[in-house]
């Protein structure tokens, strides 16, 4: 068990915990430099990729420390409650150390994520609407039994383990001056920070909340943890709706900064990471970049540590979040265009999007609408285009050829 003072972790705690690790649970992730972020913020930019460990997310690390010494002392059964990483961390830990694990995901999980956890041997109960009705369930489920609950940040072994990458990342880059870590509970940043602060206190450690699941603020205010009663974000590895006396205790002592970022945000980090550093990143793990790139953190002529924490993105979450922005950057256009209701309306329209070198991905013909007169009708173009100067110049050649235009791709 851990060695904590006041209840918080200590930096012996995180040796230990790393001393524990086995390579073939989990392996030490790389560090890629991305000059193409870098130039968009003026600083030295090292993305620590941890999304590439063996279960797509740091969670095993934790997982692995608390079980491994748990089964030591003869339990043999683990149950979780986890949105889907945590659940994968402690399914592989669980089954490496020969133990049997139960995880209660939330019934809206991705169901990548719970195909993930039962191929790593867990049996997975769907309960909840939302990540604090999974816990109680889970909780309850240990009551008379000889089960051990594995809590994904309240507990000292979870945050150590946690900490062994502070560890790495300080060794992949001593040099740095800020690094961002996403917060859901806060077991990563209160790990990850104590690990940083022992080597070099003068790096800056910024925490990042998804603004529907933020509490890290209203919780440093109060000086009590805050918890919500639901959430809402893409970000589901840090929709936790709150954190430990344990965490907020770390966080008050060790993070320097927390800032908060919209789901528009971190949807284009997500694109962003896919385009530039060529990475399929979750939610969660796209906060640090998309906190990066906000207005509320200044690293210019920093060296900076963005943690990507998780790749576990759901293929429907993906494309949801390539909707929007793809949308937000204009590269998909919905136009609305009255016209009079006569043959060969469509395809000289059609001519004028293809002249600008637009592609028209599909076309409506809507004539039951109280706003048309008779004998009028309305096109509704989805179109692709190259970005928001494009869209502009194909609405100007329609306007110019005499149709009344409405930019519809909002309301869509």
């Amino acid at each position: 068990m851990s060695d904590t003072t006041a209840g918080v972790v200590t930096y012996r705690d995180i040796e230990r915990a790393r001393e524990r690790l086995e390579p073939g649970v989990v392996k030490r992730t790389p560090v890629d430099r991305s000059t193409s972020l870098g130039s968009l913020v003026d600083a030295d930019v090292h993305l620590k990729m941890e999304h590439l460990q063996w279960t797509g997310s740091f969670k095993t690390r934790g997982a692995y420390n608390k079980i491994t010494q748990d089964t030591e002392r003869g339990v043999q059964e683990f149950i979780a409650a986890s949105a889907g990483n945590h659940a994968q961390g402690v399914a592989l830990a669980a089954t490496e150390c020969g133990a049997d694990s139960t995880i209660v995901m939330p019934e809206n999980a991705p169901q990548t994520k719970i195909d993930a956890t039962r191929d790593y041997g867990a049996s997975v109960e769907l309960v909840g609407e939302d990540f604090q009705e999974t816990m109680a369930y889970a909780q309850s489920l240990v009551e008379g039994t000889d089960a051990e609950f594995v809590h994904a940040y309240d507990d000292p072994d979870i945050v150590a383990g946690q900490g062994t990458l502070g560890v790495d990342m300080y060794e992949d880059c001593p040099e740095m001056d800020t690094v961002i870590v996403p917060i859901g509970g806060g077991g990563l940043i209160s790990g990850i920070a104590t690990a940083i602060k022992h080597h070099d206190p003068s790096i800056r450690v910024v925490g990042v909340q998804a603004e529907g699941a933020e509490t890290v603020h209203e919780s440093l205010d109060k000086g009590a943890p805050v918890t919500l009663e639901e959430t809402d974000t893409i970000a589901d590895g840090i929709a936790t709706g709150g954190i430990s006396e344990l965490t907020l205790r770390t966080i008050e002592e060790h993070v320097d900064e927390v800032v908060t970022v919209s789901d528009g945000e971190i949807g284009q980090a997500i694109l962003l990471l896919l385009e530039r550093a060529k990475q399929v990143v979750e939610g969660a793990g796209a906060a640090s970049v998309a906190a990066l790139l906000s207005d509320d953190l200044d690293v210019a002529g920093e060296t900076v540590m963005p943690l990507l924490c998780g790749g576990n993105l759901d293929m429907t979450m993906l494309q949801t979040v390539l909707v929007h922005a793809l949308t937000d950057r204009r590269q998909t256009l919905r136009l609305r265009v009255r016209i009079d209701d006569r043959p060969g309306e469509m395809a000289r329209l059609s001519g004028l999007i293809a002249e600008r070198g637009a592609n028209i991905h599909d076309v409506r013909h809507v004539r039951a609408v109280d706003s048309l007169a008779v004998g009028e009708a309305h096109l509704v173009f989805r179109v692709e285009t190259n970005g928001a100067e494009h869209a502009a110049a194909i609405i100007d050649t329609i306007e110019g050829a005499g149709y009344a235009v409405d930019d519809v791709t909002k309301n869509s």
